[in-house]
């Protein structure tokens, strides 16, 4: 069996799995990214060696490229400019104050804590600063959460991954990464951001005319036509891809509001998809021994201390003077899962050939690990706690399926 036929079919099993417990996974510790986690580790090299890759197969990094494209392209969407200023307040903080606090944090613990020079520890706190609701679903997914704390896991794990990627790809170059100079990233950086926007400026143009309107049901596809040609104009002139996706985003957004609305649950369905997909094949690159002895003793602690010290703090510092009540910000804090844009961006560090890549994906790893494990088990719980702190009779209210 071929390598692309085995992820084929192990992708589909696993799809079906998590779509027929998905119910009792809304209601549960269940979590649908664990099961795609677990089920490519134990389908991996580590353990029964169906699924047999490697971090330079092409499948891999074609894959993972796809999807954050994916990720960010929707991303973009959820963030028009409208959006932005009509509720910025709470989100504003957390990613004009939190964020860089949060990178801050992780690159101190990463030199003091595991040995990393500055420039390195803060490309690995870049890396690691995105957050994904996706892994806590049932924060931002259910209507017991209070509406403005779901506004600000969403609108702050929309924008973060898009403004921690220029920072990282500056930091890469500073590091020796694929011999980019800084001209020429640069170029790149700026490239992206113009292909971004005029690409659908331009199609949003033509579909304005009365002869070359698109009919509601074909919509979706005007803003998936709209990414691929963002998609294949940035592959084609170099220009960076993923800032590429983002920018379009905001400006299909920003510009075509009634297109966002009818691609949203398409759009959804695919990021998932490919988001699956993805971790899944990460899950098959994770084995024991990178986990056990691979990964020393001060790695370990690092990753504790990043996922239970660093965004904790930074959100505790940004939300001073903020109006959320104390269990809505202890819950910010913690739900600040590693998001898949950091599994690619280990993953571009592992290909990028700088001296250190090779630990810096190791930790990596590992706090995307630990983070997935441990955020998409405790969500539930807590959204019924608020659940429970809004009811008069004390009962969880679980909304209907």
């Amino acid at each position: 069996m071929s390598v692309a036929t085995a992820l084929l079919l192990s992708f589909a099993v696993l799809l079906l799995i998590g779509v027929l417990i998905s119910e009792r996974a809304h209601r549960t510790v269940l979590s649908t990214a664990v099961l795609f986690l677990l089920g490519g580790f134990l389908l991996g090299p580590g353990a029964l060696g169906i699924v047999t890759v490697s971090s330079g197969d092409p499948i891999v990094g074609g894959l993972a490229e796809l999807a954050l494209f994916s990720v960010l392209f929707t991303d973009g969407m959820q963030v028009g400019f409208r959006d932005l200023r009509t509720a910025w307040r709470l989100p504003g903080r957390a990613l004009l104050l939190g964020l860089p606090l949060t990178l801050a944090l992780t690159a101190v613990f990463a030199h003091y804590i595991v040995g990393l020079p500055w420039l390195e520890a803060f490309l690995l706190g870049a890396i690691l600063a995105p957050t994904d609701p996706v892994f806590a679903a049932a924060i931002v997914g259910r209507k017991e959460v209070p509406g403005r704390l779901r506004h600000l896991l969403n609108v702050e794990s929309g924008v973060n991954d898009g403004l921690a990627l220029p920072i990282v790809l500056i930091l890469l170059a500073g590091a020796g990464g694929n011999n980019t100079h800084g001209d020429e990233l640069l170029i790149e950086i700026v490239l992206g951001i113009a292909v971004g926007i005029i690409v659908p400026a331009l199609v949003l143009g033509l579909e304005r005319l009365p002869f070359l309107q698109a009919i509601r049901s074909l919509q979706p596809l005007l803003a998936v036509s709209i990414g691929l040609l963002v998609l294949a104009i940035c592959q084609g002139t170099h220009a960076n891809l993923f800032l590429g996706a983002f920018a379009a985003g905001i400006t299909v957004a920003t510009f075509g509001p009634e297109i966002r609305h009818e691609f949203e649950q398409f759009g959804e369905l695919v990021t998932e998809l490919l988001k699956l997909a993805a971790i899944m094949v990460f899950g098959a690159l994770i084995t024991p021994a990178f986990l056990f002895s691979e990964i020393p003793l001060s790695g370990w602690v690092f990753a504790l201390f990043a996922l239970l010290i660093a965004r904790p703090l930074a959100l505790l510092v940004s939300f001073i003077g903020a109006k959320l009540s104390r269990g809505e910000q202890i819950t910010a804090m913690w739900f600040g899962p590693k998001g898949f844009a950091s599994v690619v961006y280990g993953l571009i560090i592992l290909e990028s050939g700088i001296p250190l890549a090779d630990q810096i994906y190791h930790l990596v790893a590992l706090v995307i690990v630990l983070s997935i494990l441990s955020h998409s088990s405790t969500d539930v719980v807590i959204a019924r706690r608020f659940g429970r702190n809004q009811s008069p009779t004390g009962q969880a209210r679980i909304p209907p399926h």
